[in-house]
């Protein structure tokens, strides 16, 4: 596995983490690296990135991702795809160096394998409409 799509599924492992248990992140993500000791810290050293960045964030983001989501409140979406549309709007609205395309498709193939049937349409809906529309905007 690619050393980016790893930091992505452990920032999943530890924003999941955070929303069930509401225990402070930085709690949540010392007991999960803890648990995971043969980790590069380039893994880390992103993972941290993005976790850290979506909790400074995290009204904006939230905000954004409820404007998408027809019909959706962000508090009612499953955990899973509320982190991983989390995860991704913080990578296309707030990093310079990720190609969109590579932030949706990351989010679409995690959203696939930890979500439900459903999931990897949802959140390639919900970031398509991000992407065209609060992209654009920030041109």
């Amino acid at each position: 596995m690619r050393k980016r799509t790893l930091s992505r599924e452990m920032a999943l492992k530890i924003l999941y983490a955070w929303d069930i248990s509401k225990e402070p992140l930085k709690e949540c993500s010392e007991k999960i690296w803890k648990s995971e000791s043969n980790i590069e810290a380039e893994v880390r050293e992103f993972s941290d990135t993005l976790i850290y960045g979506v909790e400074a964030n995290i009204d904006g983001l939230d905000e954004i991702v409820s404007k998408y989501a027809t019909n959706w409140k962000i508090e009612r979406m499953a955990t899973i795809d509320r982190n991983v549309l989390r995860i991704a709007t913080f990578e296309l609205l707030h990093t310079a160096d990720i190609p969109p395309k590579v932030a949706i498709n990351e989010a679409i193939e995690m959203a696939k394998k930890y979500g439900d049937k459903d999931s990897g349409k949802f959140v390639n809906g919900v970031l398509d409409k991000i992407n065209k529309t609060e992209r654009e905007d920030k041109s």
